[in-house]
């Protein structure tokens, strides 16, 4: 049996036979995707996402009953089943689109009145709210994962932050203009000392950052509720684990009037995105972080002190960390409580992977995150379905994300990305 053979590969052996050597072969067909991927790391991660939400809406099909009740008709009204399964996935979607970014409903009576804008831009500014955390602690957490250090305790670091905040908030009385820098400058100092221990461990005696950083969650983390149970954290008249509130003049102003909680958190949140995208690819101290992420062999042989670096990368990522218990507390909440910080901590470190260390995919995937989180919560609450269910889509998102050789296997693209291991420790230099 004659095997199958493509045209170009036959022109060349005719070509050859002949004398003449052997002609260009005519290129395969190929993915129209290919061209526009290359090495583009933001369209795989488009193609993780929307492979996510795929997934999910069979998620939400395979989980709801009125869906399951028309699907087990499909032979006598195909159409209707069909419709059904379309018209749920379609009102999940949006009932968490709406939930996260802008709520329609009073868009109209907003744009001819001038009025009813609060509720109309509640949803993106309670993203942003959910987002500002995500994107300090996570800045902290890819400056350690591209500078080949893993640090584990942004949630205790947060804490930290904000316990600091909240001490010089109450403790000290200024005008707003002196008073709020001076809470901002307290977050970041207590981050910045919550990650000099791991960091001065590590450097001085070889501990493993993922472990001292792990216990120093918990160091904090009782800390916190030892002091919320006695003077001068403790409320006055409380029995309760509450602390004693922020005063006016060291709270984050809002940023679109004081019906809608954005507040300026959120500025100092891109600032800092914009920082760190300088610091790591301009300054003299960012390409020694670089060189050591990527080789601490040939770092030390150019004479980069590996310590000190180390060192200072925890301290940094800490004080990052530190300003989002700061923002939080300054900004929408005002008092810490037991297990304050939920898991922004532990969320962080997800952040940091969906945007592949680099800055502004750390403000991308925390947009991201905290939109799943609020419109999922808006989906919950309009058409039934489960929070969890917005939970899943984000871990399925995250997966995908991670593991960009399986998003480029299913849509059949060139694998011309980096590695995981590979982006951990130059993502910020990319």
């Amino acid at each position: 049996m004659t095997p199958d053979v493509t045209p170009g590969v036959a022109a060349g052996a005719a070509g050859a036979t002949a004398g003449g050597g052997p002609e260009p072969a005519v290129p395969a067909r190929r993915n129209p995707l290919r061209g526009l991927v290359e090495a583009n790391v933001v369209v795989v991660t488009a193609l993780a996402i929307v492979s996510s939400l795929l997934i999910g809406g069979v998620l939400i099909i395979a989980t709801s009953p009125t869906v399951l009740h028309a699907l087990g008709r499909i032979g006598s009204s195909p159409g209707r089943a069909l419709g059904v399964a379309g018209s749920t996935v379609g009102d999940a979607y949006a009932a968490m689109f709406t939930g996260a970014i802008v709520s329609p409903s009073g868009l109209g009576h907003a744009i001819t009145t001038g009025h009813g804008w609060t509720a109309v831009l509640t949803p993106i500014s309670e993203t942003l709210v959910s987002a500002t955390p995500l994107i300090l602690a996570g800045l902290g957490v890819a400056l350690g994962f591209s500078t080949g250090v893993f640090n584990i305790g942004a949630q205790g670091q947060l804490i930290a932050g904000a316990l600091a905040s909240l001490y010089v908030g109450f403790e000290v009385h200024l005008p707003i203009g002196i008073h709020l820098p001076l809470v901002v400058l307290a977050g970041a100092v207590g981050g910045a000392v919550a990650g000099f221990v791991p960091g001065y461990l590590k450097a001085r005696t070889g501990a493993h950052e993922v472990i001292t950083t792990i216990m120093m969650n918990y160091v904090f983390l009782d800390l916190l509720n030892e002091l919320l149970a006695t003077q001068p954290f403790q409320q006055p008249g409380q029995s309760n684990a509450i602390s004693r509130s922020m005063p006016a003049t060291a709270r984050l102003p809002h940023l679109f009037g004081a019906g809608l909680r954005a507040n300026l958190g959120f500025v100092v949140a891109l600032a800092l995105v914009v920082a760190a995208a300088w610091f790591m690819r301009r300054s003299t101290s960012g390409f020694a972080f670089r060189v050591i992420g990527s080789n601490p062999k040939a770092g030390r042989t150019a004479g980069i002190d590996v310590r000190k670096v180390t060192t200072a990368v925890l301290v940094m990522s800490g004080a990052l960390a530190g300003l989002a218990g700061m923002a939080t507390l300054s900004g929408t909440d005002f008092f810490l409580s037991s297990g304050y910080g939920g898991n922004i901590g532990f969320d962080a470190i997800t952040v940091a992977l969906l945007g592949r260390n680099r800055p502004v995919g750390v403000l991308l995937g925390a947009l991201l995150f905290a939109a799943l989180d609020v419109g999922g919560r808006n989906m919950q609450a309009a058409t039934g379905i489960p929070l969890d269910l917005a939970f899943v889509i984000q871990a399925i998102i995250v997966f995908f994300v991670a593991t960009p050789a399986l998003v480029r296997e299913v849509y059949r693209l060139r694998e011309t990305g980096a590695s995981l291991g590979q982006v951990l420790s130059k993502g910020w230099g990319g």
